[in-house]
């Protein structure tokens, strides 16, 4: 079973009261709703979900959908489930604001006053159109819609819950998206999905984990290339002073940090400093050592720009 499709039964399984339903049931009515001689029809390839609209259907408007099972053996054998209704239709669109002109549906937008009816319209919404990538994959939340209007006004539905969704075209379709793990992880508390949302959040932790362990060993790597660079650097420099005869000029104390470089060229600077603390006894920081390297490495350009003049 895939994703989505556990996000949708959970849904499912919340016990709200007729208020919650009713609301529930207009926005999946109004947008997954399919409106051809004088009959609206709803198709399923999730039975559970079928039996659930039904029985909603059958609560709220107090009318029988019929019911139609087809075998599809497109790629893989599967069952298609669709729900249609023709009694009291005009009332059920009517409470719906749908209405139907020149044989079409034609949706006018519903005033929603509660942040509570906004949370049941958004979870018929999502039964009806939505999709929600596993986190194991990507972060990508989508519901799609058939006209701007409609995809506009539950964009901006999810806005007043601060989760910034963006609306696109997409052929002849428009797509509301959230691409966000943490506004994703905020649409999942207002399904009040929970076992979705710990999974959710689970995979999301450990993405998280693994991308911090990456992101410390390209440090690392990047500071170990940094060090191996700069010993060569100054391997380079000393062997510039040998051939020129010029360590003499430099202190006793630089050059037996120069010694020690070429001891230890792959070293850092705080390795280097713990390493010739402990095998001459003379004391020395991280900085104390850049300090030599600094008076070296004066002492090589004074002479090559000496040269060069």
């Amino acid at each position: 079973m895939s994703y989505t499709s556990k996000v949708k039964e959970e849904i499912f399984n919340i016990d709200g009261d007729i208020n919650y339903k009713k609301y529930f049931l207009k926005s999946f009515i109004k947008y997954a709703g399919r409106y051809s001689d004088d009959t609206l029809s709803f198709t399923f390839e999730n039975p559970t979900i079928a039996r659930h609209i039904y029985n909603l259907i059958r609560e709220i408007y107090t009318v029988k959908p019929g019911i139609l099972i087809r075998i599809q053996k497109r790629f893989k054998t599967k069952q298609i489930y669709t729900l249609s209704l023709r009694n009291n239709l005009n009332e059920i669109l009517s409470s719906c604001n749908i209405v139907i002109k020149n044989g079409k549906l034609h949706n006018d937008l519903i005033d929603l006053k509660t942040p509570e009816e906004i949370k049941s319209y958004l979870k018929g919404t999502f039964i009806a159109c939505g999709s929600l990538t596993d986190p194991k994959n990507s972060y990508h939340l989508e519901l799609v819609f058939s006209s701007k209007k409609s995809a506009d006004f539950i964009s901006n539905m999810f806005h007043e819950f601060n989760i910034n969704s963006k609306v696109i075209k997409r052929t002849n379709k428009y797509m509301v998206y959230i691409k966000s793990s943490e506004e994703i992880s905020d649409i999942l508390k207002i399904f009040e999905t929970n076992n979705a949302l710990f999974y959710f959040e689970e995979v999301r932790t450990e993405k998280d984990h693994i991308n911090m362990v990456n992101r410390l060993n390209n440090c690392e790597q990047a500071n170990q290339d940094k060090t191996i660079k700069t010993g060569i650097n100054q391997l380079n420099d000393i062997n510039y002073l040998k051939e020129n005869d010029l360590l003499t000029l430099l202190d006793e104390k630089t050059q037996l940090i120069i010694n020690y470089r070429e001891k230890y060229p792959e070293l850092s600077y705080q390795e280097l400093a713990e390493v010739v603390s402990l095998e001459s006894g003379y004391r020395i920081s991280k900085s104390g050592i850049n300090h030599h390297f600094i008076k070296m490495r004066e002492l090589v350009e004074k002479h090559k720009n000496k040269n060069t003049v």
